[in-house]
């Protein structure tokens, strides 16, 4: 009988000129808002820093060269669940020794394009300072509606039904045992890998802890545990209307975000700004041209909508589900900007944990924002549990 298994097929996108006169146009149409002055950041985008990014965009950011730069990563599609899924696959260099096959999770908003810096850290440490034995076989797949992934024409999948096609991915590629990681909705995927295949995973390492649930007796919890989870609901409170909308009317908001770029700009800005440990300076965690390249990214795949859709499914969640304890191995990094931190005694609550640190800097995005502090934060991790995948 034929090999029935679905067979990745490289991947190399190469954006038509007219797509980006398109845009060039449509930047340079912008009907602005006004805004009270001196509001500066404190109602959401700025609108000076917009105007300065955005004239950026129509007028100097070099796209065909950020596609080019992204290109030298490994990427493939591949069907899967009845979706083509985009993803980068990229084999440790000169490995001193087997490699550890890694799953790397991102989130919103943005896509592989989180991972874009680490990667060759990972497959080539040796490169870059670190001890060859260290390298990593480094999978980073974007998920159904976002990046160069299919937009299911269905609902959107939920964290759980994503970890299951990251579990068929890496049996696709030939990974029988693996490591996971991952932030944000991405935290929750590689939680969702441990949990529902405990048998691949040999360790799970995430940024955070997810949003929490909690349908205990709250007398049960610790001083720390009520207290985080009270300044968890009062960030909410204050800051939390876009996932409001993400998980109630997120196609009211796809109207608008798809037809302008400079409101898909100031959605995704925002974000990567409060959410970074910047200090208030955006540019301190990313150049113009890197903000610029991962709202193009959603800009030119049309994925704004199809990927605040995942809010609503993951929302929908039984708290039984949230209730479950990961008893694979677990480490956590807990970056110093993050949205939250949650304390010791809610990991070792929902986690076997084994490690848990504290890096100097770095914010949501970690990974792109501090590469290295994050690639050494997986080195050490998963260093004990290499031969648990490899051996």
């Amino acid at each position: 009988m034929p090999d029935a298994s679905p067979r990745p097929e490289p991947f190399t996108p190469q954006t038509a000129p007219a797509a980006l006169d398109d845009l060039r146009t449509r930047l340079r149409l912008t009907r602005w808002p006004d805004a009270p002055e001196d509001a500066g950041w404190s109602l959401g985008t700025d609108l000076a820093y917009l105007r300065e990014l955005v004239a950026h965009w129509a007028d100097g950011f070099d796209w065909p060269a950020q596609e080019a730069a992204l290109a030298r990563l490994p990427r493939f599609r591949v069907p899967l669940g009845g979706l083509g899924i985009h993803f980068v696959h990229q084999r440790a260099v000169a490995p001193a020794g087997p490699a550890l096959p890694l799953v790397l999770n991102h989130g919103w908003p943005d896509s592989f394009w989180r991972y874009a810096k680490v990667v060759p850290l990972l497959t080539d440490p040796g490169a870059h300072g670190a001890d060859p034995a260290d390298a990593f076989d480094v999978v980073v797949p974007d998920m159904p509606g976002y990046g160069y992934s299919d937009r299911p024409t269905g609902p959107a999948p939920d964290s759980i039904a994503v970890a299951g096609l990251w579990a068929e991915l890496m049996d696709v590629l030939g990974y029988p045992r693996f490591g996971a990681a991952g932030g944000d909705i991405g935290s929750g995927v590689s939680r969702y890998l441990a949990l529902d295949h405990p048998d691949r995973v040999v360790a799970v390492h995430r940024t955070d802890a997810g949003a929490p649930v909690f349908t205990g007796d709250p007398a049960d919890l610790t001083p720390e545990e009520r207290a985080w989870l009270g300044d968890t609901a009062g960030w909410g409170a204050a800051e939390g209307a876009y996932a409001a909308m993400h998980r109630t009317k997120p196609q009211t908001a796809a109207f608008g975000l798809t037809d302008s770029p400079v409101g898909l700009a100031a959605w995704i800005v925002e974000k990567l700004r409060a959410w970074s440990d910047c200090g208030g300076d955006i540019e301190r965690s990313f150049t113009k041209d890197e903000i610029l390249t991962n709202v193009t990214l959603y800009w030119l795949t049309g994925t704004i909508g199809s990927s605040m859709r995942m809010y609503g499914a993951n929302g929908a969640i039984p708290p039984a589900q949230h209730a479950r304890r990961v008893e694979v191995p677990s480490g956590f990094s807990l970056f110093p900007g993050d949205i939250t931190r949650p304390p010791r005694a809610w990991l070792e609550r929902t986690a076997n944990v084994v490690r848990v640190t504290e890096p100097a800097r770095g914010g949501h995005f970690a990974p792109f924002e501090e590469p290295e502090l994050y690639a050494e934060e997986l080195r050490a991790f998963f260093r004990p549990y290499r031969s648990a995948a490899t051996g």
